[in-house]
C-alpha cells in the first residue's frame, strides 16, 4: 500500500515537471516576439524622426534594424508625405532591404565647343614676323614710293576700270635677313583678309629696289602689273594670326608682303606705302 503511495507521487511530481517545461517553452517565443515588437519603429516614430531634423541617412539605418518591411496602407502613406518625410525614408520602409539608389546625375552641362586660344608666345600686334632659331621676330616694314604706270585703262566688255603702279625702296636690299625655311606670321587688321596681302619679288634697278602691281584687285595683264606677284597661302591660326609657310626653291633675291590700302592713293602722280620687306640669302 505505502508503495502504491509512493509511486503515485512519483508521477504526479514528473507530470508537474512536464507541464511547468511546456509552459516555459511556450513562454519563451512570445516573450521574444513582443520584444521585437517594441523595438519596432510605427509610422509614427518615423515621423517624429523626421520632425526632430535627422537624415534621411539615420532614419534608414534605425527602419533597417529592425530588418521587418512596413505594410503602410494608403491612409499611412498619405500621412507620411504630409509630414514631408521623404521618399527615400518611405521606400525604405516598404522595402528595408533594398540599397539606396545612386544620386542622380547632374544634369549635363551644354558642350562649349573648345574655343580655339592663341599660343602665348605668338606674336598679337598687326604686323609680319619670321621665325628665327624657334623665336618669331618682327619684319621691319620699308617705306614704298608709289608712281602710277600709265593712264588709267578701262575693259570695254566689263567696264571696270583698273591700273598699274610702280613702287620704289631705297637702297639694294632689305635690312631684314632670312634663311630657309620660310616661316612666316602675319597678323592682320580686324576684319581684313589674308587673301588680301601680296607676295612680290623685288627686282634691282641702280641702287634701288623696285616692283610692279595693280589696284584694285584687277590684273593689268598686258602691262605687266602680275610679273612680280609670287601666289601664297595663307593658314588660319587663331583669329587674326596667319601662318604663312613658302617654298623652299623661291630662289635668293629681295620680296616683300604688301598690306591692302597701302597705296594711299592709285590716281596721284605719286604716293608713299610701306612694304614689309626681307632678303631671302643663299
Amino acid at each position: 500500500m505505502a508503495a502504491s503511495r509512493h509511486k503515485s507521487k512519483i508521477l504526479l511530481l514528473c507530470f508537474l515537471a512536464l507541464l511547468a517545461t511546456g509552459s516555459l517553452a511556450a513562454q519563451t517565443p512570445r516573450k521574444t516576439t513582443d520584444a521585437k515588437a517594441a523595438s519596432r519603429l510605427s509610422v509614427a516614430d518615423v515621423i517624429k524622426l523626421s520632425k526632430a531634423g535627422l537624415s534621411d541617412d539615420l532614419i534608414a539605418q534605425e527602419i533597417r534594424k529592425n530588418g521587418q518591411a512596413f505594410d503602410l496602407s494608403p491612409d499611412q502613406l498619405i500621412q507620411l508625405k504630409s509630414a514631408s518625410v521623404s521618399d527615400r525614408v518611405i521606400q525604405t520602409m516598404l522595402d528595408p532591404s533594398k540599397a539606396d539608389p545612386p544620386p542622380p546625375s547632374p544634369p549635363p552641362s551644354a558642350t562649349i565647343p573648345a574655343r580655339a586660344t592663341s599660343d602665348p608666345l605668338l606674336p598679337t600686334d598687326i604686323g609680319v614676323y619670321t621665325k628665327r632659331k624657334g623665336e618669331w621676330t618682327e619684319v621691319l616694314p620699308e617705306v614704298v614710293n608709289w608712281k602710277t604706270g600709265g593712264v588709267m585703262k578701262s575693259i570695254a566688255s566689263a567696264g571696270i576700270v583698273k591700273g598699274d603702279v610702280n613702287g620704289h625702296l631705297l637702297g639694294p636690299h632689305s635690312r631684314n635677313s632670312v634663311t630657309t625655311p620660310l616661316e612666316f606670321l602675319i597678323v592682320v587688321p580686324e576684319g581684313t583678309a589674308i587673301t588680301e596681302y601680296q607676295l612680290l619679288r623685288l627686282r634691282r634697278n641702280g641702287d634701288n629696289r623696285e616692283f610692279r602691281t595693280v589696284t584694285g584687285g584687277v590684273f593689268h595683264v598686258s602691262g605687266g602689273a602680275t610679273r612680280d606677284l609670287i601666289p601664297f597661302e595663307g593658314k588660319r591660326i587663331v583669329g587674326r594670326q596667319y601662318s604663312v609657310v613658302l617654298p623652299a626653291n623661291l630662289g635668293a633675291g629681295e620680296y616683300g608682303f604688301l598690306p591692302p590700302g597701302a597705296i594711299s592713293s592709285a590716281n596721284a602722280a605719286s604716293s608713299q606705302g610701306k612694304l614689309y620687306s626681307f632678303q631671302l640669302l643663299e
